[in-house]
């Protein structure tokens, strides 16, 4: 027995209890019609499964990262003039037929400003054809390279910002794409800051006839495994503190002049002293920074955001007032 019903421009064809659904050719062109019509094609055709396979992946170094989104991430790493090269599986899914407009493979790198997304944009973008439009009959793979691409900067996956680099492969068709996307990471050593001349951090911080203290980092400059090291002098003290600490802080900012955002995200917090200094006191300074979630320093990636490091030492007194003093950094990754 059949029966016709019309609904929505979609043609629903019922033969003994087995449905076919036949879209027929509307000249609406609404976007919500597009998707429901993909999803009503995905539905009943099934859609290929694409599968990527990077070569070398099992004896390449791989690196983590930690998104408030995404959560942790485990990504490859591709430094100096590393190619990139695997190979792209499509897989029938058990359809004996796939038309398409197309196969292509794309390495972008992108910032993205997760609360802003009209702020986010590529930097680079490379494009590789795979197969020209056609007919796939069965599983094919493909073979792909992209010779020492730019890697122009470090990945970076923060609080309100996002660097990536990722391979798109897509296939088009007449309704919509079928996509994958696998994430890398890229890496640059920074062995120019490693070879500049230190300068030792000096600054005061003082409350007239009551406190008067300076402290000092030897260094202004640091990898990501470094220690940062020195001193704090008590010249007079007429307050009664009850503790010292000194805490490392990453400033993200992003967005230009009026409409710049900043976040602020203390990492570690480390106590330097317990109880109330003596006058001619001298506290030492001793923060290992091999345990602390950090990365490099970035100023202004293509105009989009900086990352910034800054030491806080912090006095609290027996009335819990606070006294502290900020003090700007240089993270580098050492070669």
């Amino acid at each position: 027995m059949k029966q016709n019903k019309k609904i929505s421009g979609i043609k629903i064809v019922v033969y003994n209890c087995n449905i076919i659904i036949q879209l027929i050719e509307l000249r609406w062109q609404s976007d919500k019609f597009h998707v429901f019509q993909a999803s009503l094609l995905n539905m009943v055709q099934g859609q290929p499964i694409i599968e990527v396979t990077l070569d070398g992946i099992e004896t390449r170094k791989h690196t983590r990262f930690v998104d408030k989104q995404l959560g942790a991430l485990r990504l490859p790493v591709y430094i100096g003039d590393d190619d990139i090269s695997g190979v792209v599986e499509v897989k029938m899914n058990k359809q004996k037929k796939i038309e398409h407009l197309g196969v292509r493979i794309e390495l972008i790198g992108r910032i993205e400003i997760i609360n802003d997304q009209k702020q986010s944009s590529d930097f680079m973008s490379m494009s590789r054809e795979l197969e020209p439009q056609g007919i796939l009959f069965e599983d094919k793979t493909y073979k792909f390279q992209f010779q020492k691409f730019e890697k122009q900067n470090e990945s970076y996956y923060g609080n309100t910002v996002r660097l990536r680099y990722y391979l798109k492969i897509y296939m088009t068709r007449s309704y919509g794409k079928v996509q994958k996307e696998v994430d890398f990471a890229v890496l640059i050593p920074q062995p120019e800051i490693e070879e500049q001349p230190q300068t030792p951090l000096k600054l005061e911080v003082g409350i007239e006839e009551c406190l008067h203290i300076d402290f000092e980092y030897f260094k202004s400059k640091y990898h990501l495994r470094d220690v940062v090291t020195g001193k704090v002098n008590f010249y007079l003290v007429k307050i009664k503190i009850k503790y010292m600490e000194l805490a490392v802080i990453r400033k993200e900012q992003y967005g230009q002049g009026q409409q710049q955002q900043t976040d602020n995200e203390t990492l570690v917090k480390y106590e330097l002293m317990d109880g109330c200094p003596q006058k001619g006191e001298v506290i030492p300074i001793r923060l290992y920074l091999s345990g602390v979630d950090i990365t490099p320093s970035v100023k202004n990636v293509n105009g989009k955001f900086s990352v910034k490091y800054i030491l806080n030492l912090i006095l609290v007194d027996e009335d819990d007032r606070r006294y502290f003093k900020q003090q700007e950094i240089t993270i580098y990754r050492k070669k």
